[in-house]
């Protein structure tokens, strides 16, 4: 009898800040591999998250949003990582929102237009429209802006016309073995997940720059009987933003401590406890060497 052939195939998420990358990303994956939260640029880093469909290993890439002007040298990083993954991609797909293009849209998909790798047009947060002709004419303007492979309009959100997605990806990967364990969800450890749920956090609870002004650092983790324990770090760039990210007598830190701690203990099946301690690092997103020491992909 012969055997299956199997497909494998990488496929980076594209588009500017706030389209729904993250949500996209976990919708397809299965479970929660990035944060996601309502704020632009949540993601900073390339985050692999791995779908198994049948014979098909679909390997999927959140990238951060990318963006025109002028940036920090973290910004530049998450626009490079954005197109290293392009370029490494065997498809790339160019989310966008149901609302409409504008011209940080066309800015993306110029660049992906470099790179002559074969792009798919997802339409996310169709759910929020409340007839689905209303999409005919972005569907329209989107045909005439590239000749793309498929155009899928789905809701990351809620599932709507995910397997259509999934059915247009699976058809066209290229055959080959799958590249990681099928019990694999991401490429990323534990140490990593939890330093971003930290982020996470933090950035539901903060308003206005505060919340792109910080990172969090895994310094320990501890396993035991009585569950994990995690030391993190959260460095913040300026002296002033340290007393906004503790709160007054501490309870920004508490609150998010508390809903890190929830969303960790439910996802690992296990207590955990989190020592977190604020520190300042002036400038940090602005220095090669400070980047590199918390983990981003500088200069690669």
């Amino acid at each position: 009898m012969k055997t299956p052939e199997t497909r494998c195939g990488f496929v980076a998420l594209v588009g500017r800040p706030n389209v729904g990358k993250s949500t996209l990303t976990n919708a397809l994956v299965g479970e929660k591999v990035s944060i996601v939260t309502p704020k632009p640029q949540t993601t900073r880093h390339r985050i692999l998250g791995v779908r198994n469909e049948g014979d098909c290993q679909i390997l999927i890439v959140d990238t951060p949003g990318m963006r025109s002007g002028r940036q920090t040298l973290m910004g530049q990083t998450m626009n490079r990582n954005a197109e290293t993954s392009i370029a490494d991609a065997d498809f790339a797909l160019f989310v966008v929102d149901a609302a409409g293009l504008n011209k940080a849209d066309e800015h993306v998909l110029e660049r992906i237009k470099r790179y002559r790798v074969p792009v798919i047009a997802v339409v996310n947060k169709v759910d929020l429209k409340k007839a689905k002709q209303a999409l005919l004419p972005l569907l329209a303007a989107l045909g005439e802006k590239h000749d793309f492979e498929a155009i899928v309009p789905l809701s990351a959100r809620t599932g709507d016309n995910l397997p259509a997605l999934l059915s247009v990806l699976s058809e066209r990967l290229p055959a080959g073995p799958w590249l990681y364990p099928k019990d694999q969800s991401s490429d990323r450890d534990l140490a990593f997940r939890i330093g971003e749920l930290i982020r996470e956090k933090l950035m539901m609870a903060l308003s206005e720059e505060v919340p792109y002004g910080l990172t969090v650092e895994i310094e320990r983790l501890q396993e035991s009987d009585a569950g994990l324990e995690a030391h993190a770090t959260i460095w913040v760039g300026k002296d002033s933003q340290k007393p906004i990210v503790i709160g007054k007598q501490g309870q920004i830190l508490k609150k998010v401590g508390s809903a890190a701690r929830v969303e960790l203990k439910r996802s690992l099946g296990k207590p955990v406890h989190l020592n977190l301690w604020v520190k300042v690092k002036k400038n940090w997103a602005d220095h090669e060497r400070s980047l590199s020491a918390l983990g981003y992909e500088v200069g690669k």
